[in-house]
């Protein structure tokens, strides 16, 4: 299980960096939900590609760096800083992923981040 919980979060970080949407739509199963500790929702699978999207489509270089992954019983458990360029701003948005996986698929993502770190996106 953790091996495969390992691999999953590989994939599915692969896949953001990537830009591949359908990747991602098939590391979760269709019922997950994503939540955020910003706005306390959790969001489901569609809502959570189409901030993928924005994601992907407005931050140039999009790369994970300090990367600390380690399994749980249920998943796994991820430290990151997101880094790229947004405009003309260099960005890097330390966060912390919690995820249960099933079957090698994501079935529930909690996120958690500095909601300060984002104010460079409503500039």
């Amino acid at each position: 299980m953790n091996d495969q919980a390992l691999q999953t979060a590989d994939k599915l970080f692969h896949a953001i960096e990537a830009g591949d949407v359908e990747a991602i739509r098939n590391i979760y199963t269709a019922d997950t939900k994503i939540w955020h500790n910003n706005d306390n929702i959790a969001q489901s699978v569609e809502q959570n590609l189409a901030v993928l999207k924005w994601v992907i489509t407005n931050i140039q270089g999009l790369k994970y760096t300090e990367v600390r992954r380690q399994p749980t019983p249920r998943g796994f458990v991820q430290q990151h800083v997101l880094r790229g360029r947004f405009k003309d701003k260099e960005i890097a948005l330390p966060a912390c992923i919690v995820a249960t996986v099933e079957d090698g698929k994501i079935k529930r993502l909690d996120e958690y981040l500095d909601s300060a770190q984002t104010a460079v996106f409503s500039s």
